[in-house]
C-alpha cells in the first residue's frame, strides 16, 4: 500500500511538472498568435525560422481555431483541467469547487484527456504538414507533453487505456445521476454552446478567419464575375482615381483584379486606372534577373487591345488563362473578336513599347517596386488588402455607395 501511494504521489508530481511546462508553452503560442493576428507592429516570433518552420504562419490560418477560440485557448483550459484534477482531493472541500467529488478518479480522468488530445495532436500535425505546409515546433512539442501525461497517468497493471476511458466514463455517468450536478453539466454545456456559437460568428478571436474567408470568394474564383468590357472602369466623371499596378504573371494580382472589379459594382464616383509594372528583364530595366517571364508580352497586347476598347476584357483574361506564347494570346483576342492584324502591329510598336516603359518608370519614381500596388492620392499601398479594408479605402477617399 506505501508503494502505491508513493507511485500514485510520484505520478502526480511528473504529471504537475509536465502540465505547468505544457500551460507555459501554450501561454507562449496564445502570445504569438495575439501579435501575429492583432498586433501589426510585432516582430517575427523566434520559433518563425523559415518557410516551413513558421509559427507565426501557422498561427495566421483558419485551422488554428476550433469554434472560434484559438487553439492556444484551448490549450490553457486543458493544462488548467489537468492542474485541477490532480488537486480534485482537496479542492473539493471548498464549496465552489464541490462539483469536483464527481471526479473519483482523477488519473483515469487525466489519462483519458491526454490520449484525447494527443489524437487531436497527430490529426493537427497532418494538417500542419500536408495542408498548411509548415510546422509550429511549440504546437509539436504541446503534443510530445499530452502523450507523456496519458503515459504517466495510465495505470498499466489494471487495465491501460481501456480502464481509463471505462472508470471515466462510470465515474461521469455515476456524478450526473445527483440532479444539482445533472441541472449545472446542461447549464454548462449550454452556456458553452451560446459561446462558442458567438466566437465562431463574430470572429471575436479569429480576425484571420474572417479576413482568409473574405479572400476565399476571390482566391478560388476561375473567372472574374465582375469583369467589364471596354476600357472604363468605374465612372467617366468619377472625382476619385485609383491607379492599380499589376503584372500578369502575379498570381495575388489575379486575386487583386477580381477584388477591383467588385469595387466598382458596389461603389460609385470611382474610377480605377491601370498601370503595367510587368516583374519581367525584357521590359523592365530595374530587374537584374529574370522573374516573371512572358508578363511583358501580355502587357504590350493588353495595351493593343486597349486602342480596339477591349483592355478590361483581354486584362481578366490573360490573369485567367496566363498564356505563355504569342499564338496563345491571339487566341484569347479572336475569342474577344478583335482586329488580330492591327492588334499585333500595335502590340509591337513603338507607342506601345514606351507606354509601358512609361509605366514602369512611373512606379519607380513612386518608390514601387512590388505587384499589386494601389495609388490612392498622395498615398501608395503595395500588396492585397481585405475586401472590406479596400472598399473603406476608397470610400475614405470620396467613394459612395451604389
Amino acid at each position: 500500500m506505501e508503494n502505491e501511494n508513493k507511485s500514485f504521489l510520484v505520478k502526480k508530481i511528473i504529471i504537475l511538472i509536465l502540465t505547468l511546462v505544457g500551460f507555459i508553452t501554450t501561454v507562449k503560442l496564445a502570445i504569438i498568435y495575439y501579435n501575429s493576428n492583432f498586433n501589426p507592429y510585432a516582430l517575427p516570433s523566434f520559433c518563425s525560422v523559415n518557410e516551413f518552420i513558421d509559427c507565426d504562419g501557422i498561427a495566421k490560418t483558419n485551422e488554428s481555431q476550433f469554434f472560434g477560440v484559438p487553439l492556444a485557448y484551448w490549450g490553457l483550459f486543458l493544462y488548467s483541467f489537468i492542474t485541477m484534477l490532480l488537486f480534485a482531493p482537496k479542492l473539493k472541500n471548498f464549496k465552489l469547487l464541490r462539483f469536483l467529488e464527481v471526479f473519483k478518479n482523477p488519473l483515469e480522468y487525466i489519462a483519458s484527456l491526454g490520449i484525447i488530445s494527443f489524437a487531436i495532436s497527430v490529426t493537427l500535425l497532418c494538417v500542419s504538414l500536408f495542408e498548411i505546409k509548415k510546422l509550429c515546433v511549440l504546437c509539436a512539442f504541446t503534443y510530445i507533453l499530452n502523450f507523456l501525461i496519458a503515459l504517466v497517468a495510465l495505470d498499466y497493471k489494471n487495465g491501460g487505456v481501456i480502464k481509463a476511458f471505462k472508470t471515466s466514463v462510470v465515474d461521469m455517468i455515476d456524478g450526473l445521476k445527483i440532479k444539482k450536478y445533472l441541472v449545472a453539466f446542461i447549464v454548462v454545456m449550454l452556456a458553452a454552446a451560446g459561446f462558442l456559437t458567438y466566437t465562431s460568428l463574430s470572429y471575436v478571436f479569429t480576425p484571420q478567419v474572417k479576413a482568409n474567408n473574405e479572400y476565399k470568394e476571390f482566391v478560388t474564383a476561375k473567372h472574374n464575375k465582375y469583369a467589364v468590357s471596354g476600357n472604363l472602369l468605374g465612372d467617366s466623371d468619377a472625382k476619385v482615381v485609383i491607379y492599380a499596378y499589376t503584372d500578369y504573371r502575379c498570381n495575388i494580382c489575379r486575386v487583386y483584379n477580381i477584388m477591383i472589379h467588385k469595387v466598382v459594382k458596389e461603389l460609385k464616383n470611382i474610377r480605377i486606372v491601370h498601370r503595367n509594372l510587368p516583374l519581367d528583364t525584357e521590359c523592365n530595366k530595374y530587374l537584374v534577373q529574370p522573374f516573371h517571364v512572358g508578363s511583358c508580352m501580355m502587357a504590350r497586347y493588353a495595351a493593343a487591345a486597349e486602342k480596339q476598347n477591349k483592355f478590361w476584357d483581354i486584362n481578366s483574361l490573360f490573369f485567367e488563362k496566363q498564356p505563355n506564347t504569342e499564338e496563345e494570346i491571339l487566341e484569347i483576342a479572336k475569342s474577344l473578336n478583335l482586329d488580330i492584324e492591327k492588334l499585333k502591329k500595335d502590340a509591337n510598336s513603338e507607342e506601345v513599347k514606351q507606354r509601358i516603359l512609361s509605366d514602369i518608370d512611373e512606379a519607380t519614381s513612386r518608390g514601387i517596386a512590388g505587384t499589386p500596388s494601389t495609388v490612392i492620392g498622395s498615398n501608395v499601398y503595395v500588396g492585397i488588402r481585405q475586401y472590406d479594408e479596400f472598399k473603406r479605402m476608397f470610400m475614405e477617399a470620396g467613394a459612395e455607395k451604389r
